[in-house]
């Protein structure tokens, strides 16, 4: 329980400065301790708090077309995700969490980049990938290596995926409760975290506008993928 409250409060902190990776953190850190498939409808209402939370002075800032269209395309994938994580084993759902967390991180830290800027079809294209992620608690990092490999503001990513990210998970919960795994336990361990994920939703958005988003980014990163890795080899010796 410390392990994870602390690993609470390091995803808020992140997600907090960069505007994503707190649902990716915390099931990527839960997976090497325990089954991480019950984190997953608590951590769809996480980041519903969190960006209510982190909404003021965003909305202006927000790239509404393109958004638009990364939740068309994550609204007709993301039912068919929740059932397939459902069905998962312990092990068969921690191998495939950590390895779609490992590959997405992997394209970010190594800049993948597109020569133009990407129009409706790439969007519907990014927002399918988000919703098969988002089975697994990490939506997010799709969209976030998408909107990376483009020309954007630090500030406009930040503020599009906070609120794709509370759009995106609203669209969420019918499909949870669908698949079984939206319960009163969720709300529970919602409850348990809120505290936690406040702490380090200030502290790190005090340090958006002072701190370098490159390092950052560079650090959350390279943490992910260490976390991804640990998750992997432990799952692969479960199964033997």
């Amino acid at each position: 329980m410390a392990y994870l409250a602390i690993c609470i409060l390091g995803a808020a902190w992140v997600r907090g400065y960069s505007g994503f990776g707190f649902s990716a953190l915390v099931v990527t850190s839960a997976a090497l301790v325990t089954d991480p498939v019950p984190f997953v409808a608590t951590l769809v209402l996480c980041e519903i708090v969190l960006s209510f939370g982190q909404a003021r002075g965003v909305v202006a800032q927000v790239d509404w077309r393109r958004m638009t269209g990364m939740l068309a395309g994550a609204a007709v994938v993301m039912p068919f995700s929740f059932v397939l994580i459902a069905r998962m084993g312990e092990d068969i759902a921690r191998m495939a969490i950590s390895a779609m967390v490992l590959v997405i991180c992997i394209a970010m830290a190594r800049g993948v980049q597109f020569g133009r800027e990407i129009g409706t079809s790439g969007n519907l294209v990014a927002g399918a990938a988000s919703g098969l992620a988002n089975g697994a608690a990490a939506g997010g990092l799709p969209i976030a290596v998408y909107l990376a490999a483009q020309p954007i503001a630090a500030p406009v990513f930040r503020a599009t995926l906070i609120a794709y990210l509370t759009l995106l998970c609203l669209i969420a919960l019918p499909s949870l409760w669908w698949a079984g795994l939206l319960d009163a336990q969720s709300v529970i361990l919602l409850a348990l975290m809120a505290p936690l994920m406040a702490l380090g939703l200030w502290v790190g958005g005090r340090r958006f506008t002072s701190a370098n988003p490159q390092d950052f980014k560079r650090f959350t990163l390279m943490l992910l993928i260490a976390l991804s890795g640990l998750g992997l080899l432990r799952s692969l010796w479960g199964a033997l």
